[in-house]
């Protein structure tokens, strides 16, 4: 059985971001805006096969083995050979007056979508060329703010996976969690470490995407410690909420409002040095940003260490220049 295929769209202007390649038949390509349905169906929009770039020019981010790969009525059943994520299907529908193309795992099948929209409108405080988030280079299936008035950069973050800079400085940072990677950084103590780097900002939140009710539908640890541990590290760092948002969009959306607020909110304590001469403005704890994924590339060229033109560093890269630097 062959594989399927992610790779990156190379039309930058498209609000798809990804390729899909099932080897069906002559075989099938679909832009599509996520690597995998983890928290809602995704939209994919049938492309001519002529699209897929070729392989000196194709930018892959994930390569699975199929099981399975069969149509089955108006649906085509993917089954990947892997432990987690394995099960999904392409839907043929018709909505809107038109026909469409979901892609849905058994998660985002069951799960009930509130039936809401999420707001375009530019939060306050920020100017007419919007908001410019930081995303962490280890973030691996970032953010996109596509229906937001932002812009991304990528580079390392001292804490958090998304971030605000004022004059270089990061004065707000984001984590982001879905259920089973919180759970999991609770039961390793990963997230108390998190917070604990998070607390040395002047603001900064744990956004998880999904209900508060599922921490009570966990099998494989007991819920109650879940939310013990959850209580207790609320009360050791009150001045980092944990966020409940629902759904992956939608804890998009609250990321975005929050660090636009926090934004807002870090302008005007610049200003109190100026407004209130004496006065010790709170952003005494921000942090410096780390370097970007272009500079740390640039630096390992310079030390004969080889790297990709394009896509993620390896962690033994980062190490070094951060040895070097420091």
């Amino acid at each position: 059985m062959a594989d399927l295929v992610i790779a990156r769209n190379p039309d930058a202007t498209s609000s798809l971001g990804y390729l899909l390649r099932l080897p069906l038949g002559d075989g099938l390509v679909f832009r599509t805006s996520d690597t995998w349905p983890r928290t809602k169906a995704l939209y994919c929009h049938p492309a001519d096969p002529g699209e897929w770039p070729p392989e000196d020019e194709l930018d892959v981010v994930e390569r699975v083995a199929l099981r399975s790969c069969a149509r089955r009525g108006a649906a085509i059943d993917v089954v990947l050979d892997r432990a987690r994520e394995n099960r999904s299907q392409i839907v043929y529908t018709r909505g809107r007056g038109r026909d469409m193309v979901f892609w849905q795992s058994p998660r985002t099948r069951k799960q009930a979508r509130p039936q809401v929209r999420t707001p375009t409108a530019r939060p306050a405080g920020v100017d007419g060329d919007g908001l410019e988030i930081v995303v962490d280079a280890h973030e691996r299936y970032p953010y996109g703010f596509p229906g937001q008035q932002a812009r991304t950069v990528r580079r390392t973050l001292p804490a958090g996976d998304y971030g605000v800079l004022l004059d270089g400085t990061l004065v707000a940072s984001v984590e982001r969690k879905s259920l089973p990677d919180l759970v999991s950084s609770l039961s390793s103590g990963r997230l108390r470490f998190a917070l604990g780097d998070l607390a040395a900002l002047p603001r900064a939140a744990v956004v998880v995407e999904d209900r508060w009710s599922q921490v009570f539908a966990q099998r494989h640890v007991r819920p109650a410690q879940v939310a013990d541990s959850l209580a207790e590290l609320q009360v050791r760092w009150p001045g980092i909420p944990i966020v409940f948002a629902e759904t992956r969009p939608l804890a998009e959306e609250w990321t975005y409002r929050y660090l636009a607020a926090a934004l807002a909110w870090a302008r005007d304590e610049q200003a109190i040095g100026v407004r209130l001469p004496g006065a010790v403005p709170e952003l005494s704890g921000a942090a410096p940003s780390g370097p970007s994924t272009a500079e740390v590339r640039a630096w390992a060229r310079a030390e004969g260490i080889e790297v990709p033109d394009r896509g993620r560093l390896r962690p033994e890269v980062w190490e070094r220049y951060r040895a070097a630097h420091g």
